[in-house]
């Protein structure tokens, strides 16, 4: 059988998803948002390891424990900052042409992000009792716990900046892009006094201070270009901006390099954004809008429209389930010792090379999972009282099983 032959089938495929496109849909904004979604599970899959303690339980650990000169592939792969702007440039659109009240729009983008993580976090706090039955140490299933729950933080804080949507809608139409400025400042004021010369005097609470403006900034850009008030002289002074600041606070405030967290450091610039996660926001939006036309021209081509159109279709899956992927090709390997770039120490190339053999498995393993997950972003077709029982046991699940991951139960 040749090559045209096997080919065929994925080829017509992906012409009628071309030819199903609204004419009116921003194939560049899709392709930014499926880009910075594969490099959730990319960054995770590469970055995330595990050890073996004597009881067979599986451990999380980091390659960049170890191998420091990693730091700059998170540089590449941490596109939050991506995610949050093309998420505000969405919601601008989408606000501008509801049909209804801004509560109903609200209402309507919140049960989507809801519904596949009540999904997923129910379905293992189904599966985490028959596991543990089945031999799985607890130990492990703790691990593997906190690695489901580690992305869904994401969901909580895209829900709080969505419902400032009419607040960034306003601020953008007056300011522009310099509506972002004010949580810019605001991310720089707390970490000059978590970092600065008061350090010592300053409670370890203040950092939170960072979380909503510190995701609110990108999501505010992406809300300025929606309502075309960022143009590509915009552009260009947020990415010249942006490098500027991160090679500063690199080379001259000492920040650490690192763009997720590293276990055992004494600082971190993720959990809170510290003010490099800004400027790596920054840049990173700066060419976006730069490189939006000729993204565009490129998406025009079937055979890379349609794997875009497939990922966007599954952006919650993937969200929810990619670390689930990875586990259950972990949890096995655990009950053969140590497997290499699996459950072996994260502490030299060859596990790097170990774990990029073993990611193809854990794409293949993700794509088996969503055939059946793909269903919590769907709506339901149940009546309403059935919808309602449902909706009260699975959120009673998801709580179960974030105190088990949290440590509580």
């Amino acid at each position: 059988m040749s090559a045209s032959t096997v080919l065929a089938p994925l080829r017509e495929a992906a012409e009628r998803i071309d030819r199903r496109t609204p004419a009116h849909r921003d194939r560049a904004v899709d392709g930014l948002r499926a880009l910075a979604l594969l490099a959730v599970p990319t960054g995770h899959w590469l970055l995330g390891g595990f050890t073996l303690d004597a009881d067979g339980g599986l451990h999380n650990a980091s390659p960049l424990s170890s191998l420091g000169g990693l730091a700059p592939a998170g540089w590449v792969l941490q596109m939050l900052g991506v995610f949050f702007l093309v998420g505000g440039y969405a919601s601008a659109l989408s606000y501008r042409r509801r049909p209804g009240s801004a509560g109903a729009w609200l209402k309507g983008r919140v049960v989507r992000l809801g519904r596949p993580v009540l999904g997923v976090t129910a379905v293992w706090a189904l599966a985490a009792p028959v596991l543990y039955a089945a031999g799985v140490p607890e130990t492990s299933l703790r691990t593997g716990a906190k690695l489901v729950v580690q992305p869904l933080w994401f969901v909580g804080v895209y829900v709080v900046v969505t419902a400032l949507t009419p607040y960034c809608v306003r601020a953008a139409r007056r300011l522009g892009g310099w509506a972002a400025a004010p949580l810019l400042a605001s991310v720089a004021v707390v970490d000059l006094l978590r970092y600065g010369p008061l350090a010592h005097s300053v409670p370890s609470w203040l950092s939170l201070l960072n979380i909503l403006p510190g995701w609110l900034f990108a999501y505010q850009l992406g809300v300025a270009w929606g309502e075309r008030r960022i143009g590509r002289r915009g552009a260009w002074l947020l990415l010249a901006g942006g490098v500027l600041l991160f090679a500063a606070l690199l080379a001259v405030f000492h920040y650490p390099a690192s763009m997720v967290g590293v276990p055992g450091a004494a600082r971190t610039n993720s959990h809170p954004p510290s003010l490099l996660v800004l400027a790596l926001a920054a840049a990173q939006s700066g060419a976006a809008v730069l490189l939006r036309d000729r993204l565009a021209r490129l998406l025009d081509r079937p055979a890379l429209w349609a794997p875009v159109v497939v990922i966007n279709l599954c952006a919650m899956t993937i969200l929810c389930w990619h670390q689930t992927a990875m586990l259950a090709a972990a949890v096995p390997a655990s009950f053969a010792g140590g497997v290499a770039g699996l459950t072996t120490a994260p502490d030299s190339l060859g596990w790097i090379a170990a774990r990029v053999a073993w990611m193809p498995v854990f794409a293949a393993l993700l794509v088996g999972i969503a055939r059946y997950a793909r269903r919590f972003e769907a709506p339901p077709v149940e009546g309403r009282r059935a919808g309602a029982v449902r909706r009260a046991v699975a959120g009673l699940l998801a709580v179960g099983f974030g105190a088990f991951a949290l440590g509580l139960a």
